[in-house]
């Protein structure tokens, strides 16, 4: 049983409350940081009092999709707050797998910057770094992230991490702009469609970007990260498709898709360092705050654009 600290509203949870997703009645949320109150018997790992991190999926971390690198494809896993297990946008949660699935956080007497950092880590910090890791990015890329959402922006920041020379953002947004900048973009297209492909092809001469990262799904943003892609790179996408992907398009420019749900369970050790090293700080993708009495207006902030993501404070560390 894990006493949750901090949560946040999902990009993905908007589609259930715009209902364009069906989710059962219950408990929702698969983002959050809490305290462990109790354990099972057969639970080691963790220990009771510890901060921990709670990765979207749970999972035993041993079948053979997880040695495999696939946790979302865990035989024994799920998902937190899909309507068959506890989500985090609660007080607590029963957290299944807890020994696998829970990563402690070590020290104590973190500050809230680094809470709100540690929490992203749970999701959207970790899908960004998939979408980075997925496209191929290396030292000395020039790279393009499409979307400037939370995941787009996590994005940026992983791109950076990973040693990018050049990071190309996609986005309207001035307050979305400022984070990416903040977080190492070097350039910023505003414009969307043919008119982008145009941008950023002219900002590479014509070649295409080393690796192109496509954090929003829609159609539109879809066709964009193939434009743009160079012949023999690889496209990282993260964004749940709701669009179709264009194979025939990237076929002959030997062009690659690789993505999805991301392995956050294996992600977190490493990106847990750096944060706690203050090498990164993700949290400022949490422009938005609120409790649990308000958590309708965190969705509604987030529906109108007027959040990049909304944090849930929910109890004390």
């Amino acid at each position: 049983m894990v006493r949750v600290v901090l949560a946040c509203v999902c990009g993905s949870d908007l589609w259930y409350y715009r209902g364009e997703s069906a989710h059962a009645v219950g408990s929702i949320g698969h983002e959050f940081i809490g305290v462990v109150e109790a354990l099972g018997s057969q639970v080691t790992g963790v220990k009771v009092g510890a901060l921990v991190i709670a990765p979207f999926i749970y999972s035993d971390m041993s079948c053979p999709h997880c040695q495999n690198g696939s946790t979302i494809s865990c035989v024994n896993g799920g998902t937190f707050g899909d309507g068959t297990s506890d989500g985090g946008q609660g007080e607590a949660a029963r957290v299944p797998l807890a020994g696998a699935t829970l990563v402690p956080v070590p020290g104590s007497g973190h500050t809230d910057e680094t809470l709100k950092s540690l929490l992203t880590l749970s999701d959207v910090m970790a899908t960004g770094h998939h979408a980075a890791v997925s496209a191929g990015v290396k030292r000395g890329d020039t790279v393009a992230v499409v979307g400037d959402g939370a995941v787009g922006l996590s994005a940026v920041l992983a791109s950076k991490r990973l040693g990018a020379e050049r990071i190309i953002t996609l986005s309207r947004h001035a307050d979305r702009q400022r984070v990416a900048l903040e977080f190492g973009a070097t350039d910023v297209v505003e414009a969307r469609g043919e008119e982008a492909n145009e941008k950023v092809l002219d900002l590479t001469a014509g070649v295409g970007v080393d690796a192109a990262m496509e954090c929003v799904g829609t159609q539109q943003s879809i066709d964009t990260a193939a434009a743009i892609a160079r012949p023999g790179s690889t496209i990282g996408i993260v964004g749940v498709p709701h669009g179709a992907v264009p194979f025939n398009q990237t076929f002959f420019r030997n062009v690659g898709w690789r993505g999805g749900p991301a392995p956050a369970r294996i992600y977190i050790p490493d990106l847990l360092d750096d944060v706690l090293e203050g090498r990164i700080n993700p949290g400022a993708v949490l422009d938005y705050e609120t409790d649990l009495d308000h958590i309708g207006d965190a969705y509604a902030a987030m529906d109108a654009r007027r959040a990049i993501k909304s944090l849930v404070r929910v109890g004390s560390p």
